[in-house]
């Protein structure tokens, strides 16, 4: 595939969403999971899409079940968790694997735009995160670790000012 946007996923309520629909928008993608230590990142995902999205931000959350068997349950069942627990309204995507032969189209995308540490492109746990700019390039990739509220600067520095 050539493009971010040539790339179709499927919508938690099992809708098809083509990413070119996202076009001209930041996205914050993460592959997410509802009983996992980093699951509290949901917070602070909602804050920035609260915050930013009048300025063009899309966070997508895409449910993965690979690490720890950490998101088991069904799709209505990780929406219903993210919205009860979270408040979620962004966008939740169907269930997906992002590594191995399984992998979703978009994290295989993803990894192969912005490796990870020491070019490793697998995705070493839940709650990664891929920035993506306006013209649907990667331009940072940020480990699981890293706290929503950390992403804020590089969200801000892809936010165009208004033009007079």
């Amino acid at each position: 595939m050539s493009s971010l946007y040539d790339i179709t996923c499927q919508t938690i309520t099992g809708e098809s969403q083509s990413l070119g629909d996202y076009r001209g928008k930041i996205l914050l993608i993460v592959n997410t999971a509802s009983q996992c230590g980093f699951t509290p990142h949901f917070k602070g995902l909602q804050a920035l899409y609260l915050k930013y999205q009048t300025q063009g931000l899309e966070v997508l959350g895409f449910p993965c079940n690979q690490f720890g068997k950490q998101d088991p349950g069904s799709h209505e069942e990780i929406l219903s968790f993210c919205q009860n627990h979270y408040q979620i309204t962004f966008p939740m995507f169907a269930k997906i694997d992002v590594n191995g032969p399984q992998a979703h189209p978009l994290f295989e995308y993803l990894k192969s735009q912005s490796p990870g540490v020491l070019g490793t492109e697998a995705i070493k746990w839940n709650f990664t995160k891929f920035l993506v700019d306006q013209t649907g390039a990667v331009r940072q990739r940020f480990a699981p670790t890293t706290n929503p509220n950390a992403i804020e600067p590089a969200i801000q520095a892809l936010i165009k000012p208004p033009s007079h």
